[in-house]
């Protein structure tokens, strides 16, 4: 667009899914930075709770929280492949989000460590109440998929006045509470495209979730190498450590590897196909955020400042680790890979699953994720191209 037509409101109709050149903007590079805030103090409180011995607290509590990072991301990233006008009104409100973000990341401590969702809420209720009004400008211009669009807008306005109403309800039933509502959620996107399909661009939502995917393993580096910079004054003799920095950039250069060897496009040909990638995506991204909570676990175990033992704590990052491997390769992979990738990597997936059981989990999980990623070198991508050619995501 041009700076002129940028000061005036363009009619927000639905984009072309099959627009040359279509890519990620920079207000949507912006938006996934802000909302990796929010996973990243997730992924601390996680291990926190984790190396404090509550570990299934600590993981329902993620779950809950990660939801609704990912659902208000997702359910941005979609109406953006489908509406987005990048004028002033479209910046304005999206920033609207990015600042619900801010503040919902603010109550993650108070939902971990004092079950206070109220924060959570609330800051939850303001994005998808800015997503709504995008929603309803978009049906004044939307021509065939106007009902669909006021679907959304309409099931979305009534499932946050159920979040609202939730904080009424008593410490007792507030859990089965939260699960339905995160039910109803999942429902309302369902419940739309069977009314008329809203477009989108095969290429452009999948460089998305490539590219929020790539943030989130960057964090995860990011925080386990301050983990293990950290802890160096614990250690008389770094050897411990450098098997761990040496396992946690192995492990995370095989999830990208794996996760970008295919060409996601082909993975969201029609509405079922899609909605199975998007709600398949929530367990990938959960996973790539909490790995570095599975590494700091690991090394508070070297330390002595946890109360989780063997192999219960090694659990903690291999558990991340398969559920990523396993995700991309049942979205992406299988049902257009050959039988020895088919064969490769939900093996590899389970070794690295169970691999605290063996003696040498550090050495064995690196060992097993290079060995699929050499699978993946010697086999060709699904279209047929080499490797080493350039693949879109």
């Amino acid at each position: 667009m041009t700076p002129d037509s940028r000061r005036r409101l363009v009619p927000m109709r639905p984009r072309d899914p099959n627009e040359a050149g279509r890519a990620a903007s920079t207000l949507e590079l912006f938006f996934d930075l802000v909302f990796v805030v929010a996973v990243s103090i997730a992924a601390g409180q996680l291990h926190h709770g984790l190396t404090e011995g509550h570990v299934l607290d600590g993981i329902l509590n993620y779950g809950f929280v990660f939801f609704g990072i990912w659902w208000a991301w997702m359910n941005f990233t979609w109406f953006a492949t489908s509406f987005d006008t990048d004028d002033w009104l479209y910046r304005l409100t999206t920033i609207v989000q990015m600042g619900g973000v801010l503040v919902f990341a603010s109550g993650i401590g108070p939902a971990f460590e004092e079950h206070d969702y109220s924060v959570l809420i609330i800051a939850y209720v303001v994005m998808r109440a800015a997503l709504v009004a995008q929603w309803l400008r978009a049906s004044r211009s939307s021509g065939p998929t106007r009902r669909a669009t006021l679907i959304y807008a309409g099931g979305i306005s009534a499932v946050q006045a159920l979040w609202l109403t939730s904080l009424l309800l008593p410490a007792g039933v507030f859990t089965v509470g939260l699960i339905v509502l995160v039910a109803t959620e999942i429902v309302v996107p369902i419940l739309a495209e069977r009314t008329g399909t809203t477009p989108w661009h095969p290429h452009h939502i999948t460089e998305r979730y490539g590219l929020f995917t790539l943030i989130l393993l960057g964090e995860s580096l990011l925080a386990s190498a301050n983990a293990i910079i950290e802890a160096q004054h614990d250690f008389e003799s770094p050897g411990r450590l450098i098997g761990i920095a040496a396992l946690t950039l192995i492990a995370t250069a095989a999830l990208w590897w794996i996760y970008f060897w295919p060409p996601h496009h082909h993975a969201i040909k029609d509405v079922a196909s899609s909605l199975a990638y998007v709600y398949g995506h929530f367990f990938i991204f959960a996973a790539a955020g909490a790995f570095s909570a599975g590494i700091e676990v690991e090394i508070d175990l070297l330390t002595g400042h946890t109360a989780l033992h063997q192999p219960y704590a090694s659990f903690a990052y291999t558990i991340p680790l398969a559920v990523f491997v396993l995700g991309i390769w049942g979205l992406a992979i299988r049902p257009h890979a050959d039988r020895v990738v088919n064969t490769a990597l939900p093996l590899a997936g389970l070794l690295v699953l169970v691999d605290p059981l063996i003696p040498i989990p550090f050495a064995l999980t690196a060992a097993i994720l290079a060995g699929a990623v050499a699978v993946l070198v010697w086999r060709r991508p699904i279209d047929g191209h080499s490797v080493s050619a350039p693949l879109r995501v």
